[in-house]
């Protein structure tokens, strides 16, 4: 059974380091390339970049929630949740 977990190429959760600005402050996120795909994936669709995307998403969750614990936690789960319910997810960013 974890041969299809265990099998996969060790690149896939290589981590990369990538740097950004988060509401006009320079930062450095760390997270596994598979993740950074998702990201960039997100991103592409809706006409942004990567960067562009994950400030906004920062931005988003100050006003909700103020600043997160763990931000890199927050990308993954976006990740999940993209992956979970596409369609949703794209019908949410649209309505807004």
């Amino acid at each position: 059974m974890c041969r299809i977990f265990a099998g996969q190429d060790p690149e896939r959760y290589e981590l990369e380091t990538r740097r950004m600005r988060l509401n006009g402050q320079s930062t450095s996120i760390r997270l596994e390339k598979s993740f950074w795909g998702i990201l960039d994936e997100i991103a592409d669709g809706e006409a942004m970049t990567t960067p562009a995307f994950v400030s906004k998403l920062h931005g988003e969750v100050l006003e909700l929630h103020g600043e997160p614990k763990n931000f890199t936690a927050l990308l993954r789960c976006t990740c999940l949740v993209h992956r979970e319910n596409p369609v949703e997810a794209a019908s949410q960013i649209a309505a807004e």
